[in-house]
This record gives C-alpha cells, sequence and structure tokens, in this order.
C-alpha cells in the first residue's frame, strides 16, 4: 500500500528508526521477548493495544518499522530529565487519566487528519488482576472518527513478567506480542461503531491465568510475591485489614500470622484461591458490602498535589481519609460528587480532575488501589440508588 512518507518530522522518523533495533535486541536480552512484524499496513492508522507493563510501549513498537505517536498518561511531562528527551524525539500526546479526555480526543484527530499514525492503549490503565479492564465504548467513535486504519495488537505474558502491584524486578518466562487484525479506512469507514468496538474488545481481551491455568509456564524471580500487598490489603485468612506484607514468595498477615505464598507459575498456595484474580475477586466483593455500609477507608500519610502543566504544587499533606461523600487530606476536603473518576498511575497515586483542576493523591505507605476500588463502588452505589425522572 502507498505510504505517507512525509508525514513524520525528520528527527522523529530518525530515531524510530535509530533506536527501534537496539531497543528490539534489549527486550529480547532482558524479557526474551518474542513478536510478530505487522505488516501489509495501509497508509496510516491507530494501533490499539493491551496494557500488561510499563515496557508495553516498546513491546509494541518494535512491531512496527513505521514511526507512530504513543499516547501517554500525564505523569511522564514531569520527569524533568527524561521528558524533554520523549518529547524531542518522540513527541508523546499526552493523556489524563481520571478527567475528561476531550484534549487527548482532538490531538489524536490532529494527528491522524495529518496522515500519521498514533498507538493508544485503550484500557487506559495496566491490568492488575492479569484480565484486559474494561475498554470504553467512545475508544470506537475515536477509530471512526479518525477516518484511517486500525491494527489491534495484544502482549501476552507480560502480566507474569511483570505483575503490575510488583516493585523492584522483572520475571523471567515466555512473553510475546503480536497484532491481532489490520483494517482499512474503507473497512472501518463501512463498519459501525458497535462493530468497530466488537474488534477491540475481542483483538485486545487477554485473561493472563486463563491462558495460565490451560498452559502452565514458569515465570522465574528472585522476589516473586514482592509489593503484592499493593493490591490485596485484606488478609484472606482472617479478613484484617491493611495487615499483609511480602517477602520472597510469602505474603504474611501481621494480625493472624497467616501466610500464603505465590510460586513461579503466578498461582497461590495456603489458602483457597488459587489465583491473584480469584483474591483480588473475593477482595473486591468485600469492598461493595463496605460501600453499602457506609465504610471509611483511611491511610496514615499521603499527599495532595495540584498538577499543572509539565508541573506540581502541594495543596496538603496528613492523613487520608475516603467516605461515599468526602475525600479528605490533612484539612483539605473535596467532595466526592465533584470527582466524575478516578484513576491510578504507579502504584501509589491516584488521580482525579474536578471543577478546579487537575489532582494527584500520592500514597506513599499505603495501598492506592483500595482507594480507588472503594471510590468506584460508592459511586455505582450512588448511581444504582439514583430514581430514574421522565
Amino acid at each position: 500500500m502507498k505510504k505517507n512518507k512525509k508525514a513524520f518530522p525528520p528527527r522523529h522518523t530518525f530515531f524510530w528508526r535509530l533506536l527501534r533495533p537496539p531497543v528490539a535486541l534489549f527486550l529480547k536480552i532482558k524479557f526474551g521477548y518474542k513478536y510478530k512484524r505487522a505488516v501489509n499496513l495501509p497508509e496510516n492508522y491507530i494501533v490499539l493495544a493491551n496494557h500488561t507493563t510499563d515496557f508495553d510501549p516498546l513491546f509494541v513498537g518494535v512491531s512496527f518499522r513505521r514511526p507512530m505517536y504513543l499516547v501517554a498518561s500525564e505523569h511522564i511531562s514531569r520527569w524533568r530529565v527524561a521528558y524533554p528527551l520523549l518529547k524531542f524525539a518522540f513527541a508523546p500526546i499526552i493523556r489524563h487519566k481520571g478527567a475528561l479526555a476531550t484534549s487527548t480526543v482532538m490531538d489524536i484527530l490532529r494527528t491522524t487528519k495529518k496522515g500519521k499514525s498514533v498507538c493508544i492503549f485503550a484500557e487506559g490503565v495496566r491490568t492488575w488482576d492479569g484480565v484486559t479492564s474494561p475498554i470504553l465504548p467512545s475508544t470506537a467513535s475515536l477509530v471512526k472518527a479518525a477516518k484511517c486504519g486500525l491494527v489491534t495488537y495484544r502482549v501476552m505474558g507480560g502480566y507474569f513478567v511483570s505483575p503490575n502491584w510488583s516493585e523492584g524486578g522483572t520475571r523471567r518466562g515466555p512473553i510475546w506480542g503480536e497484532p491481532v487484525r489490520v483494517f482499512t479506512k474503507e473497512q472501518i469507514a463501512a463498519m459501525t461503531e458497535e462493530e468497530v468496538y466488537e474488534v477491540i474488545t475481542t483483538d485486545l481481551y487477554e485473561d493472563a491465568y486463563d491462558r495460565q491455568l490451560k498452559d502452565p509456564k514458569r515465570y522465574r524471580g528472585k522476589t516473586p510475591a514482592r509489593k503484592l500487598e499493593n493490591l490485596l490489603f485484606v488478609c484472606p485468612h482472617c479478613a484484617a485489614r491493611d495487615t499483609l506484607s511480602s517477602e520472597g514468595n510469602t505474603v504474611r498477615c501481621a494480625a493472624c500470622g497467616g501466610t500464603f505464598r505465590y510460586d513461579d507459575y503466578g498461582m497461590l498456595d495456603g489458602i483457597a484461591q488459587k489465583t491473584v484474580k480469584e483474591l483480588s475477586d473475593w477482595q473486591q466483593s468485600l469492598i461493595e458490602t463496605d460501600a453499602e455500609q457506609g465504610a471509611v477507608y483511611q491511610a496514615p500519610r499521603a499527599l495532595l498535589s495540584s498538577i499543572g502543566k509539565e508541573s506540581s504544587t502541594v495543596v496538603d499533606e496528613g492523613a487520608i481519609t475516603l467516605t461515599a461523600d468526602t475525600l479528605r487530606c490533612g484539612e483539605t476536603e473535596i467532595k466526592t460528587a465533584n470527582i466524575p473518576d478516578m484513576a491510578i498511575h504507579g502504584r501509589h497515586e491516584l488521580v482525579f480532575s474536578t471543577a478546579d483542576g487537575y489532582f494527584e493523591v500520592h500514597i506513599p505507605d499505603g495501598n492506592a488501589v483500595k482507594f480507588l476500588q472503594f471510590f468506584r463502588a460508592c459511586k455505582k452505589r450512588a448511581k444504582d440508588k439514583t430514581p430514574v425522572t421522565e
């Protein structure tokens, strides 16, 4: 197919071609990563991929010989040294998690209109339990509005190589990525939004544990269970909260002394639940009960910051408390009714927007996931209770 060779500034093409071979070699040496090249591509396109690790932009990028612009979380724009270099070489499109994505959508559409290609991790977040997170139907609307081609891409094995909850090292085991399907702009134009959405959700869906249970693979690491408490905060033995700690391959509860292990196959031993997904689902059921009973979630230390363009300003710090009605950090109180949604980046940072701006809450010593899940459970409960009016 005809290629638009003038679509990209020379420096972006130069750095893509320069760095792609050594990046592919790095991924092979560090992870044993295997991939298939994307072929028979249209002139320009949107790549939609699932999101399993922090290395996913590299995993996906090496399959494409031609450059594309990646949509990246806003927090990278606050990397004082690295971001100016990334901006110069690759000009990523910045997205604010937990906020309306209108400006990001417009940036993507302007980019594709100029004949350039864009890569988006459609879930918006990395998976915490190994299953592809829900993808907004508006993603299909974006693909239709872009009036270009579509490439779906799936990374497999990434969850066990580098679980989102883990810190301080990766595991060595099978990981691979490949384009699933390629569509021309004419094919996309002929499809309904519902059909495009079906393609996206089907092609990007990955259940790491379902795959592992059917065909077990070993993923070796020095400390495989390290920081599992970033996801799990309820003891499966005694149901105590915020009492779990991990060391090596073992998680221990400070309240009852109970333990369980995370093995080289990503499986749990010593409790009824056999996978992190099962244990996370059980924990989620307790969070939903907490939302129904008006519980209070808290952590002893947090930092609330206002996020500007490539900068942040501390607003308050102190204990964090979340109820169905209020988020409080230090002396600052924000009504949850004024927070449309919330998201997480990294392991300890919650981000959200209000009419007053975009904010981040850093919880250095606690579990940030529990606050996100409790916030959404409370929002869902409030929505379900709201009467429908004619």
